[in-house]
C-alpha cells in the first residue's frame, strides 16, 4: 500500500488535465490592464484590455486578481479576432488577497525590522533583570561563619556598588529605548493597519468563454462596474484685479477604495449618478375610502395569505431594478443626458482613504465688481464679483477656494441650483471703505398717544471712501416687518433708499469719489397698545 498511493495520486494526477482538455473545458490565466476608467458621481466604470493566444476548441479565460467590489450585472466584453464569446461569468476567490502595492509593503517591512528590534531590547533588558537578582541573590561570600578582613568586605562593597550601579543606568537605558521603539511601531502600526484595510479583501475573477476553429490572436475589452469609487467637485476662482474677468477652475476630488491602483489610464468624470437609476417612475392609483381598525387575528387566515402574496409580488417586482440601473447607465453613458470631462493626460488614482486631486478645465467669465456692506451686522465693506456665462460650463454643488490679487481670501461654495442670472462670489473686506450706522438720538423718541404708545427710531448710514478710484456700493438695511394686527410699522423716511415692504429690507447704491463721505438718514415709527411691550432697535 505504501509503494502503489504515490503511483496511484501520480496517474490521477496526470490524467486530470487530459480529461480536463478532452472535454474542452480548459482554463487559461490571462493577464489584464486597466486602461480607461470612467467615475462617476458614485461608482466607477472600469475598462480593462487583454491580449492572448487560443487553441482550437473551448477556451476558458480567467481574468484573475479583480477587485471585489465589481458589479456582475455590468460586465460587458468585446473582442477583436477569428473567435466566439460564448459567455461570461464571475465568481469570488476568497484564497487570494488584493496585491499590495510597493509603499504598503515598506510600512509591513519597517514594522517587522522594529518589532525584532523590540524584541532584542526586552531580552536584554531581562538579562540585566535576571543579573541583578543573581548578585541579589549571592551576596554572602565565603559562607555564614567566615571572618572577612576589611580590605575584603571593601572590595566586595565595591564590586556590588560598581554592578549594581552599571545594571541600574543600563536599564533606564534599556527603558528609553523600549519605550522609543514601542511608539515608532505604534504609529507604524496605526498608519499600516490604516492602508491595508483596503487590501485584506479577497479577489474576484471575470470568467469568458469563447470558441475557436483554429488556433488564433485574441484581443479582448472588458468593461465592469466598480462601487467604492466617486468624484466631487472643488472649484478655485481667482481675480486678479478688479478690471479683469474671473477665471474658474474645476477641479475634481477622486476617490477610490477598490484595492486596485489605477496607474496611466484615460480618466473620464461623468456627472451621472448611477445609484439614481435611469427609469421614470410610475403613479398607481391612490384610493380613499374610511377608515377601519386593523383587527390582528392569530392563526394565519386567507386574507393574510393575500396579502403575503401581494406582498411578495411587490418584493420580486422590484428586485430586477439593480439590472435596470446598470443598463440605463450604460445608456445614459451614450447619451447626451449628462456631462462627460475628459482628461487630456494620464493619471493615476491610487486606491486610497485620501483623494487624488485631477484638474478638469479653466474657464474666464465676464464679471463686474461693487462693494457692498450691511453696517447693522458688520462695520466692514466687502468686494463682490459678480460673473455671468457660468451656465455653460456645467458647473455641479462644490466647495470654492477664492483668491484676489493672488492672496487667499476664504472659502466659498456655488450651487448653480439656487443661482439665477449670475454668480456672486465675495472677494474679501476692503478695510480703505469706513462704514458706519449710528442711532440719530434728535429723532428717537416715545410718545404716549391715547391708549397707544409710538416709538420713533432715526438710523444715519455714512460711507467714506479713503482709496484713490471711485467707488461703487451697495447698502443694505432693513425696517422691521410686523407680524401682529396691532402692531403698525410706519415708514417715514427711507433716506432715499429702494424699500420692500414685504422683506422690510432697505437699499441704495452709491457712486463715491475719492476721499469723499456720503450720509443718510432713515425714519421709521411704531405704534402699538400701551399695555403690550415690543422689541426694541
Amino acid at each position: 500500500m505504501t509503494i502503489r498511493t504515490p503511483l496511484l495520486i501520480l496517474l490521477a494526477g496526470l490524467c486530470l488535465p487530459m480529461c480536463h482538455t478532452a472535454r474542452g473545458q480548459v482554463e487559461k490565466q490571462v493577464a489584464s490592464s486597466i486602461t480607461d476608467v470612467t467615475v462617476f458621481l458614485s461608482r466607477a466604470q472600469v475598462t480593462r484590455q487583454l491580449k492572448t493566444r487560443i487553441e482550437v476548441g473551448k477556451t476558458s479565460l480567467v481574468l484573475g486578481g479583480l477587485t471585489s467590489q465589481l458589479d456582475p450585472a455590468s460586465v460587458q466584453v468585446s473582442g477583436k479576432g477569428n473567435f466566439i464569446i460564448l459567455g461570461t461569468s464571475h465568481r469570488q476567490n476568497y484564497m487570494t488577497e488584493l496585491t499590495m502595492p510597493p509603499s504598503l509593503r515598506a510600512l509591513r517591512d519597517s514594522l517587522e525590522y522594529y518589532q525584532r528590534l523590540l524584541s532584542q531590547e526586552q531580552n536584554q533588558r531581562e538579562i540585566i533583570n535576571k543579573e541583578e537578582a543573581l548578585l541579589m541573590a549571592n551576596q554572602k561570600i565565603g559562607g555564614a561563619n567566615a571572618n572577612l578582613t576589611v580590605n575584603e568586605l571593601k572590595t566586595m562593597a565595591d564590586f556590588y556598588r560598581s554592578r549594581l550601579g552599571d545594571l541600574a543606568k543600563n536599564r533606564m537605558k534599556q527603558e528609553e529605548t523600549i519605550k522609543g521603539l514601542s511608539t515608532k511601531i505604534s504609529r507604524i502600526q496605526a498608519q499600516y493597519n490604516s492602508e491595508n484595510e483596503l487590501y485584506r479583501r479577497n479577489t474576484s475573477e471575470i470568467v469568458i468563454d469563447v470558441s475557436a476553429e483554429a488556433a488564433t490572436a485574441v484581443e479582448m475589452e472588458i468593461r465592469f462596474v466598480v462601487s467604492n469609487a466617486r468624484w466631487s467637485p472643488v472649484y478655485d476662482l481667482r481675480v486678479n484685479n478688479i478690471k479683469g474677468p474671473v477665471q474658474l477652475a474645476y477641479k475634481a476630488n477622486v476617490y477610490q477604495s477598490t484595492g486596485e491602483d489605477w496607474k496611466g489610464v484615460r480618466l473620464k468624470l461623468s456627472t451621472a449618478n448611477p445609484n439614481l437609476g435611469g427609469v421614470k417612475p410610475e403613479l398607481a392609483s391612490q384610493y380613499v375610502d374610511f377608515y377601519q381598525p386593523m383587527v390582528y387575528k392569530r392563526d394565519r387566515g386567507p386574507e393574510q395569505m393575500v396579502k403575503a402574496s401581494m406582498a411578495g409580488e411587490a418584493s420580486e417586482s422590484m428586485q430586477p431594478m439593480d439590472a435596470e440601473t446598470a443598463a440605463s447607465l450604460f445608456s445614459t453613458i451614450q447619451t447626451s443626458l449628462n456631462t462627460e470631462f475628459a482628461i487630456s493626460i494620464p493619471y493615476t488614482v491610487l486606491s486610497s482613504n485620501k483623494s487624488t486631486l485631477v484638474d478638469i478645465r479653466s474657464h474666464e467669465m465676464k464679471a463686474t465688481y461693487q462693494y457692498a456692506a450691511v453696517p447693522k451686522l458688520d462695520a466692514d465693506a466687502f468686494l463682490i464679483a459678480r460673473a455671468t456665462g457660468w451656465e455653460e460650463f456645467s458647473l455641479l454643488p462644490g466647495a470654492a477656494n477664492v483668491f484676489f490679487e493672488e492672496t487667499f481670501v476664504g472659502k466659498s461654495y456655488i450651487d448653480p441650483n439656487s443661482i439665477r442670472d449670475t454668480l456672486s462670489v465675495s472677494l474679501g473686506r476692503d478695510k480703505r471703505i469706513v462704514v458706519k450706522r449710528e442711532k440719530v438720538k434728535d429723532f428717537t423718541q416715545r410718545r404716549a398717544i391715547g391708549t397707544n404708545i409710538r416709538d420713533s427710531y432715526a438710523y444715519e448710514v455714512s460711507v467714506r471712501n479713503t482709496k484713490q478710484e471711485p467707488i461703487v456700493i451697495l447698502l443694505e438695511d432693513q425696517v422691521p416687518v410686523t407680524k401682529n394686527s396691532q402692531i403698525e410699522v410706519t415708514l417715514s423716511d427711507a433716506g432715499g433708499g429702494t424699500y420692500n415692504k414685504d422683506t422690510g429690507k432697505l437699499t441704495w447704491t452709491w457712486t463715491i469719489p475719492p476721499n469723499e463721505t456720503r450720509k443718510t438718514v432713515f425714519r421709521f415709527e411704531l405704534k402699538y397698545p400701551r399695555d403690550k411691550q415690543v422689541n426694541t432697535f
